[in-house]
Parts: C-alpha cells; structure tokens; sequence
C-alpha cells in the first residue's frame, strides 16, 4: 500500500485526506515523525472501516510480527514489539503517540521505530462509546509499535 508522507501530525486535516482515497499517511516534522529507517518514530496512520481499509487486520499483528517498507530502493525490515491504546481525548494519549520514541514523550531517540495507527472503532462501538471529534475520528486509536531489524536493498 502507498504511504504518503505530509507536512503535520497525526490524523490531521492533511493527513485524513490522505487516509480518505484509501492510503496510508505518514506526518512529518515537529509534530509529526521520520521517514523510514531514520532514528526516532515512522509513524503511518490509515483506515481500518473505511475507504478499503488498508488496516483492517492491524489489530490482529502479533508481537513479533515483521512490518517490511520498500522505500528508496530499500526494505526496512521493523518487528512488533507492543501495542498502545491512544484516545482522541487524551493530550497526553496523543503525545505518546507522536513522541520520538513512542509511548515516552521526552524521551531522545536512540533507534528507528515505527508506529501504525489505526482506529478502535469496532471496539469503541462495542462498548457503547460513539464519541468523534471533528473529523470522525472515533475515540480510540489502536497503535502497533516496533523498532527496526535489518535493512537490505530491494
């Protein structure tokens, strides 16, 4: 599936128009992350019930689990290693989310990470919760986190 990086932050105005032709968005910059294989957090969000959904099975990837990204005539080769629950409501949710190094805001970057970031919608309705803000995202955001292995040329 294509990744297109914007200038932003995760699920913003850019970023939802990205997500909405069913591709997956990848923020940059302050608020944003790195691109593939650089020290800090790669952040990719996309749909998971909407507009394909390119990450429909993101809840389901297994600690452990290779994440491949062909980019620059490379393969980034990034393993699971936890999931975090972000909530929409939550400053401090969504800074985990977005940090250098995911889920530890503050902390400097010592490695390349990778966070894919999908919605709990499913889950949020399941329990009765139909919050959205602005833009319909549902409360909760399901995030699956890993940190690179290897590297090789495609």
């Amino acid at each position: 599936m294509p990744v297109v990086a914007h200038a932003g932050h995760a699920d913003d105005l850019p970023g939802t128009r990205i997500q909405d032709r069913g591709l997956a968005a990848s923020p940059r910059g302050v608020r944003g992350g790195v691109g593939p294989g650089q020290i800090g957090n790669f952040i990719i969000t996309a749909h998971r019930t909407s507009a394909g959904g390119p990450f429909r099975r993101l809840p389901s990837l297994r600690h452990g689990a290779h994440i491949l990204v062909a980019s620059g005539g490379k393969v980034y080769d990034y393993v699971v290693t936890g999931t975090m629950t972000v909530s929409f409501r939550s400053a401090r949710d969504l800074a985990r989310q977005s940090a250098p190094v995911p889920g530890h805001p503050g902390r400097l970057p010592t490695r390349a990470m990778i966070t894919l970031s999908t919605c709990a919608t499913p889950e949020d309705h399941a329990r009765g919760n139909y919050w959205t803000d602005a833009r319909g995202n549902p409360e909760h955001r399901i995030d699956k986190v890993g940190v690179l292995v290897a590297v090789r040329a495609t």
